[in-house]
C-alpha cells in the first residue's frame, strides 16, 4: 500500500502480481476496492495496479471544480511513474470514460483497452428513441444530487444505486465495504457532475486510438449502453463487444468469474496476433 504524488496529487495505490501490466480503473463512488473479487484472479496472469482517483477515499480530495481530464492526466502519470506504460488498461463506468478520453490523445500508453459501460451519453444524445429514456434518468440524478447538497450522503448514495445504477435492491446486494466507499465519496461524484464535460467524448479523436479494444455491456443495463458500446465499437478500428449475460452495471463485482476470464481471454488473443 502505497502513495505517489502525480499530476500535483496524492494518489493511494496498490501494485502486485507477475507477468504483463495491467492497470484497472474504477468507476464514481468507489475506490481500488471495487476490483476485488478479480483481483486475485488477475494477478495470477498480469502485474497489476489499482489506484483510488483523486477524491475517493484514501487519494487526496483537492479543493474546488476537478474535471474528468484531470483524472485522465492522473492516470497518465500514474502509469508513466511507476513503470506501468505501456500497459493494458480496464476501466468501469466513469473509470472507462476515463480510459477512453485518456486512449484518444495518449494511444502510446496501452498496449490494449477493456471498457465496461462509459456513460458517454452524449454519444447517443441524438438518439430520438432514447431521448425520454435519458431524460427520466437525468431527473433521478438531479434527485441524487439535491440529496448530496442537502447533506444527505447515505441516501444520495442508495437512491443513486437502486434508481440509476442497478435497481431496485442493489443497495443490499453490494459489499458492505462498497457501500462505505460510495457514502464517503458522495462528495466527489457531486463535483464530477459539475463539470460540464463529464459525459461527452470525440469519436472522431478517438477513431485515431489503433490497438484493440474490448467494450462491454451487461443485459440488465439501461438499452442506452447498448447504443453507446454499438457507436464506440463503429468508430474504433480494432474494436469488439461482449455482452455479459444476466450482469448489470459492475460485472467485476456481480460476476467476477466471467469478466476475469473474459479480460484474460481478450489479452491472450491479441499475444497471439502479436
Amino acid at each position: 500500500m502505497s502513495q505517489v504524488e502525480v499530476n500535483g496529487v496524492e494518489l493511494f495505490y496498490e501494485a502486485g502480481g507477475d507477468g504483463d501490466p495491467l492497470v484497472l480503473v474504477h468507476g464514481s463512488w468507489g475506490d481500488h476496492e471495487s476490483w476485488t473479487p478479480v483481483l486475485h484472479a488477475l494477478a495470477l496472469r498480469f502485474r497489476v495496479l489499482v489506484y483510488d482517483r483523486r477524491g475517493h477515499s484514501q487519494s487526496e480530495r483537492p479543493p474546488g471544480s476537478g474535471s474528468r481530464f484531470e483524472d485522465e492526466e492522473d492516470l497518465a502519470a500514474l502509469m508513466e511513474t511507476l513503470g506501468f506504460a505501456p500497459a493494458y488498461v480496464a476501466g468501469n463506468s466513469f473509470g472507462a470514460s476515463t480510459v477512453l478520453g485518456l486512449a484518444s490523445r495518449r494511444p502510446d500508453l496501452f498496449r490494449g483497452i477493456v471498457v465496461h459501460e462509459p456513460p458517454l451519453m452524449s454519444v447517443v444524445a441524438d438518439d430520438s428513441e432514447l431521448r425520454p429514456l435519458m431524460a427520466a434518468t437525468d431527473r433521478k440524478i438531479d434527485a441524487v444530487l439535491g440529496r448530496l447538497r442537502a447533506g444527505e450522503p447515505l441516501a444520495g448514495a442508495r437512491q443513486f444505486v437502486e434508481e440509476v445504477a442497478l435497481g431496485p435492491g442493489g443497495w443490499d446486494h453490494l459489499p458492505e465495504r462498497l457501500r462505505d466507499a460510495f457514502v464517503a465519496n458522495a462528495p466527489t461524484f457531486l463535483d464530477e457532475q459539475a463539470d460540464p464535460g463529464w459525459a461527452d467524448l470525440d469519436l472522431g479523436r478517438l477513431s485515431g486510438y489503433p490497438g484493440p479494444v474490448l467494450i462491454s455491456k451487461g443485459t440488465e443495463s439501461p438499452p442506452w449502453f447498448a447504443t453507446i458500446t454499438d457507436r464506440l465499437s463503429k468508430a474504433l478500428p480494432q474494436a469488439e463487444t461482449h455482452t455479459f449475460q444476466g450482469a448489470g452495471h459492475i460485472p467485476h463485482i456481480s460476476h467476477p468469474g466471467a469478466y476475469a476470464e473474459r479480460l484474460t481471454a481478450f489479452v491472450d488473443g491479441i499475444r497471439r496476433t502479436a
